[in-house]
């Protein structure tokens, strides 16, 4: 047991943690997520490459199941799961992904569409043509090996890589504080600009930059941004424009369709193709009849039909805006140099790959200079063997076994032990004058060759040149036409909102609940009805002629507005009930609408149409505030959220909200549930921003709440008041006397013992006004003020008539609007608030 004891360690847990995440960083770092600098590969994929090509499964070989070679590599050098190295397997295969292709597959690999590849035990595969450029000189000692995960086998540590792949292919990758983006270039411009670092090694960024043009990605598309390429290749990051390559294709009758041919890189096919659909769907962009996808083995080919007499440039253009037909591609080089992850510039990769492949004809040579050495001891042996042969055979005749004659031909002959070895093998056709002449002839091309590589060992300069002679074969055999275009400057996307939505003259409802549509005025004029279709116990807010360019302002109890272009609205029926907000928005639950406005600006108008025009906010703790019209503008995210009309203190709301302009004497009356009134002129509320708190409205009570706010001009405006117990009255503006902001006023009604009114809300009115008094029973009550006596100030009004049927009553509003003397709504809809 003391010997037990004495094996445990006490370590801390932050210790352990800090112990085993270290470890297994530096794993995924160096072995697993990024890759190397000299071959361009993850160990994953040069593991498939190794053991396809130990496996015989080269280009020039028949293809075999893709789960052979996975359970190749799995089973002898990749300690990991079979689906990640078939995934890694089908990637290398895939040829919108990588620039030259190192797998070449049959069966589904997949699709651009995001289409998943057909299981292992489906596809076929083999080496591509030009991994055997990657692969090639691998048994002359070239690279290094490592043992296997379980001691077994040996592996390399990094492949020949005759060709710059990291700069071809690309690489992406995530691992632990580390990832890299690396996108692949064209081959024959890699090559120039390794053989141009090779020949001028103290060149710039930028010379080598005259042989790279850019990124040439495998799915083509435009590049845009020159100086952004060049930041990015000079640092190691940068960011830079891809756009899909696109045509304008005219049909007959007028119409046109915007055809793409190519997409920015690693962009879903399907997913772009739904997206645009979706614009469609949505009313987004005006002009578009279908979307279609006519892709098929001679390429990409997305097809936006639009309709007649639509600007197709415009729509272009909005569609770059709003999809990933135009996406940013980021730079990030980072790649495992020296056995540690490195952001390299485009001159440090090829310098990286220089050193790396000047090493490999290095060892390669010098592993074919000790061959040939080996091999023209032999053919020395061999020669001098002619001139003595009778001698040896009778030596050899004269001997008992193999191992006997050997020895005997050294002793008397002076052969060295392999010089020995090759001659009792030899066969005897091998003993004719023709063969003499084949072995002289040999000894001369051997000699010849050791001269070369000594050449090659002793003067870099001659094994520059033979790197180069070797890059400009492969160049000649593989190279291919550029697929990426790259344009100088970065082209800008301007969009002419009015060119791509249509005017059109509609009509706009609101209710209380939250129900907004527009309505065509076609289907409006042939209803059978002018009622706009309610839901029990709901009615309009907002209820106008208005124009497509026009938008909407709606102000909510807890202090925001939603800013909504009319053009977005969902056209619906005016028979058909409208959508609700709370589809589109994201509300509280408790948020209400309390008013709509036709907002400041014309679609088709840089400028405000009114300076003057104000929104008055009032809230419940008694804060009052005005805010100009043209303050309230479109926002990022205007399409889901709301934004900040007026900063509320915790658990306040605003009760009313009321337009108001500048430039006239108007006055405002502020009601509280107490049933205080207060009375003065709006030129005293300050007019703030949308994020001010406001200044004070009326002096309240501790117990007392703001109920209500009407503003007006004359002092003969009539008011009716709805009280919780059901009564109503009317009264007129002077029973109030003109005061200043801040003053608590005077009680609009007689204060009982027992049950005291106290207000529900307060209406401006004339005297022919239509008002609703609404129970909670969903029972309401339609009158005209005239119905309503006019009272003086310390009176309670009459009881609402069908109280017993109205149950409590909950609020007072007025009379649902109507369009039925507006049915020609073409010159209404054009005035501005």
């Amino acid at each position: 047991m003391g010997t037990i004891h004495e094996q445990i360690e006490d370590l801390t847990f932050t210790n352990i943690i800090e112990d085993r995440f270290g470890r297994y960083s530096k794993y995924i770092i160096q072995d697993r997520a990024l890759p190397d600098i000299r071959d361009g590969l993850k160990p994953v994929q040069r593991r498939i490459l190794y053991a396809m090509y130990q496996d015989r499964n080269t280009y020039n070989q028949p293809y075999r199941k893709s789960a052979k070679t996975v359970g190749n590599v799995i089973g002898n050098f990749h300690p990991h799961g079979d689906s990640s190295v078939y995934e890694a397997m089908v990637r290398m295969g895939q040829d919108w992904k990588f620039r030259e292709p190192l797998i070449d597959m049959h069966g589904n690999k997949g699709s651009m569409d995001g289409d998943p590849p057909a299981a292992m035990r489906y596809t076929e595969a083999r080496l591509a043509k030009i991994s055997d450029a990657l692969l090639q000189d691998i048994n002359h000692e070239t690279v290094d090996y490592a043992l296997n995960f379980d001691d077994t086998l040996e592996e390399p540590v990094v492949l020949p890589a005759r060709f710059p792949n990291l700069l071809v292919n690309g690489a992406t990758g995530i691992s632990a504080g580390y990832a890299t983006d690396i996108p692949p270039h064209n081959l024959a411009e890699v090559i120039d600009a390794v053989i141009h670092l090779i020949q001028h090694p103290n060149c710039t960024v930028e010379d080598l930059l005259t042989h790279i043009q850019g990124p040439d990605f495998p799915t083509g598309g435009i590049i845009y941004g020159q100086d952004e390429l060049k930041e990015a290749y000079r640092t190691g990051q940068g960011k830079i424009v891809v756009r899909g390559k696109t045509e304008i294709e005219k049909l007959k009758a007028g119409k046109s369709q915007i055809v793409i041919t190519e997409l920015p890189y690693e962009v879903n096919k399907s997913k772009l193709v739904q997206k645009l659909d979706e614009i469609r769907l949505d009313s987004q962009l005006e002009g578009i009849v279908e979307v279609r996808d006519e892709s098929d083995r001679n390429g990409v080919r997305v097809v936006v039909e639009l309709k007649r007499d639509v600007n197709p440039q415009d729509v272009l253009n909005y569609l770059i805006k709003h999809s990933e037909i135009e996406v940013n591609y980021h730079f990030n080089m980072v790649a495992i140099y020296h056995r540690q992850p490195v952001l390299a510039n485009l001159k440090t990769m090829i310098e990286a790959y220089v050193e790396h492949q000047q090493e490999v004809i290095e060892r390669r040579t010098r592993h074919l200079l000790t061959q040939d050495q080996d091999r023209l001891h032999i053919v020395d042996g061999l020669i001098h063997l002619m001139s003595i042969l009778d001698e040896v055979i009778h030596v050899i005749r004269a001997s008992e076994n193999k191992a006997d004659a050997k020895s005997n031909i050294m002793k008397q002959f002076d052969f060295t032990e392999p010089q020995a070895e090759s001659i009792v093998s030899l066969q005897l056709y091998r003993l004719t004058n023709t063969d003499i002449v084949a072995l002289q002839n040999e000894r001369l091309e051997l000699n010849e060759r050791i001269a070369m590589y000594h050449n090659i060992l002793n003067n870099s300069e001659i094994l520059d040149k033979v790197v180069i002679q070797e890059l400009k074969e492969i160049k000649k055999t593989h190279a291919t036409p550029r697929l990426t275009q790259v344009e100088a400057e970065i082209k800008e996307v301007t969009i002419d909102a009015t060119l791509l939505i249509p005017e059109e003259q509609v009509i706009v409802s609101v209710t209380n609940e939250g129900y907004i549509k527009r309505t065509s005025r076609r289907s409006f004029q042939s209803s059978d009805t002018y009622d706009l279709a309610l839901r029990e116990m709901d009615y309009t807010l907002f209820l106008e002629p208005m124009s497509t360019y026009d938008t909407l302002i709606l102000l909510t109890s807890h202090g925001n507005y939603l800013y909504i272009p009319v053009h977005e609205l969902p056209d619906i029926r005016w028979k058909d009930m409208g959508v609700h907000l709370s589809q589109h928005y994201q509300l509280e639950a408790d948020e209400r609408i309390l008013s709509v406005y036709r907002g400041a600006y014309h679609l088709d108008q840089a400028e405000s149409r009114d300076e003057t025009t104000a929104i008055l906010m009032l809230t419940q703790q008694g804060m009052i505030k005005q805010t100009l019209l043209k303050d309230f503008v479109q926002f990022r995210s205007y399409r889901s959220r709301s934004s900040m009309a007026m900063k509320l203190k915790v658990g306040d709301q605003i009760v009313a909200t009321m337009l108001t302009q500048q430039n006239e004497q108007q006055q405002i009356l502020v009601t509280t549930y107490d049933s205080y009134c207060v009375r003065y002129p709006v030129s005293e509320v300050s007019t703030l921003g949308l994020k001010a708190q406001g200044v004070i409205a009326v002096n309240l009570r501790d117990d007392d709440y703001v109920v209500s706010g009407n503003t007006f001009v004359d002092d003969t405006q009539q008011f009716v008041v709805l009280t919780q117990r059901g009564n109503i009255k009317r009264f007129r503006a002077d029973e109030i006397p003109l005061t200043s902001r801040a003053a608590r006023g005077l009680t609009l009604l007689k204060e009982l013992k027992s049950q005291p009114h106290r207000i529900i809300d307060v209406l401006a009115v004339d005297e022919t006004t239509p008002v609703v008094v609404q129970g909670d029973t969903g029972h309401f009550v339609e009158l005209t003020s005239e119905e309503i006596p006019l009272s003086a100030r310390l009176t309670n009004g009459s009881a609402v008539q069908e109280l017993d049927q109205l149950g409590r009553v909950v609020a007072l509003h007025p009379a649902n609007l109507t369009l039925a003397d507006q049915e020609d709504t073409s010159d209404s809809a054009n005035t501005s608030q």
